[in-house]
């Protein structure tokens, strides 16, 4: 997720608790069928009392579960909390304006930004990333069970385990495994962007 989004939800989690009701409601549903939550996710949210424990548990995990988590769950609230997603795209927009003229320029061209990256580009990637390569996927959209996967079937080689989990990641998300996606996780886990700046320039 990007670290925006993030931001945005940690500021909005109060808000957010006391509008939103999750009892006998599809937002959970509706991001378990988009495959943004798990079973034991939903069974995590199920097993707190009240409601707002159950929203803020929500809030919680939501930010741990990749790119698409944010719009889904904004997607999520079309059928029955209407007004709560007009009221947070609004507050969006008003805080995408205020940074607008503080956020850095990008190097990328945006054809680029919005490209898959190829096998080479990846490797390049990994050789300069170090054991923040993990969290990097993580916040991508793969799972803790795909990273050891491909550590168990290239355990003796870090960089093949890295190479090996990116590859995978472009083969879960398609077209929408994407440099931007790669260049907004690297802002959440605080990497250095001129990491890929320098590759896909």
């Amino acid at each position: 997720m990007d670290r925006r989004h993030k931001q945005f939800l940690r500021e909005h989690r109060l808000e957010l608790s006391n509008q939103l009701v999750l009892i006998d409601t599809t937002i959970v549903q509706y991001l378990y069928q988009e495959n943004i939550l798990t079973e034991s996710h939903v069974e995590e949210i199920r097993s707190r009392i009240t409601n707002k424990q159950k929203t803020l548990a929500l809030l919680e995990i939501l930010p741990t579960r990749g790119p698409r988590a944010f719009e889904t769950f904004l997607e999520s609230l079309k059928e029955e909390f209407p007004w709560v997603r007009e009221k947070l795209l609004q507050d969006l927009e008003n805080a995408t304006s205020e940074v607008n003229s503080t956020e850095p320029l990008l190097q990328i061209s945006e054809e680029m930004l919005n490209s898959v990256p190829s096998d080479k580009q990846l490797n390049k990637l990994v050789g300069r990333l170090g054991p923040e390569w993990e969290t990097l996927l993580l916040d991508l959209g793969l799972s803790s069970n795909d990273i050891y996967r491909c550590k168990a079937n290239h355990c003796l080689n870090v960089q093949s385990q890295a190479l090996a989990a990116f590859v995978l990641w472009k083969q879960k998300f398609g077209k929408r495994a994407t440099v931007r996606c790669l260049h907004n996780s690297l802002l959440t886990a605080e990497i250095d962007t001129s990491v890929v700046d320098d590759i896909f320039q």
